[in-house]
């Protein structure tokens, strides 16, 4: 259906010379607003059709079905995005509990407290035997754990570092598993204290000790 061009600037001039708060509408460019001026059109196309030449019944309906559309895609938008916002405040309110608490993520990182390391690790199959050594940061081996066979799935471990007279900052871990003609693989996990909880770009993300900061989906335990 086209709107002859003397219709266009009637409807923009009448807006024109009414109030400087029409004159910002006409510019509004939201569903509401772009809705209100082609009613306003087709009213004024309406009045001043040809009779011989009368408007199309079916291409009016279907551009009239058209501009609904684009409102409902755009309402639902907006009722997407609010919904998105509300779920973070709820995940950032939940992510405030973990505070203080320990969470196991991906990592070969060990944590000592008051002389003990703490750690864990996934096995994808059955091994027949597994152990955990202790390096330094810089490669040195310091101590070997035996934790004997174990079965698929999570485990954890402690290390008695009582004896252990270097720095315990920058210690790591990692698994040995092993299995007669078959390979076993591990996944080392690494325990770290959770500092604060914040909502970056509705993404829920933890603050953990030592400056790391990690996205609430890498968390796979916590503790």
């Amino acid at each position: 259906m086209a709107i002859s061009t003397d219709v266009i600037n009637s409807i923009n001039g009448t807006t024109g010379s009414s109030s400087g708060t029409s004159s910002t509408n006409k510019n509004d460019s939201s569903a509401q607003a772009v809705q209100d001026r082609f009613l306003k059109l087709l009213v004024a196309q309406l009045d001043n059709q040809d009779p011989m030449n009368p408007l199309d019944n079916a291409q009016m309906t279907s551009q009239i079905a058209q501009l609904n559309t684009v409102t409902g895609i755009e309402n639902l938008n907006a009722t997407v995005n609010n919904v998105l916002s509300q779920m973070a405040s709820m995940q950032a309110l939940q992510g405030a509990a973990m505070v203080g608490h320990d969470v196991l993520t991906e990592g070969s990182a060990l944590q000592v407290t008051d002389g003990v390391g703490r750690g864990a690790f996934d096995l994808a199959t059955n091994a027949d035997s597994v152990k955990v050594q202790v390096r330094t940061a810089g490669g040195t081996l310091v101590d070997t754990i035996d934790l004997g066979s174990q079965t698929a799935g999570r485990h954890s471990f402690e290390w008695n570092g009582s004896a252990y007279t270097g720095s315990t900052a920058g210690l790591t871990f990692s698994v040995l598993p092993s299995a007669s003609n078959t390979a076993v693989t591990a996944t080392a996990l690494q325990r770290s204290r959770v500092e604060s909880v914040s909502n970056e770009n509705n993404v829920l993300t933890l603050q953990l000790a030592g400056g790391k900061s990690l996205a609430y989906s890498n968390v796979k335990a916590i503790l």
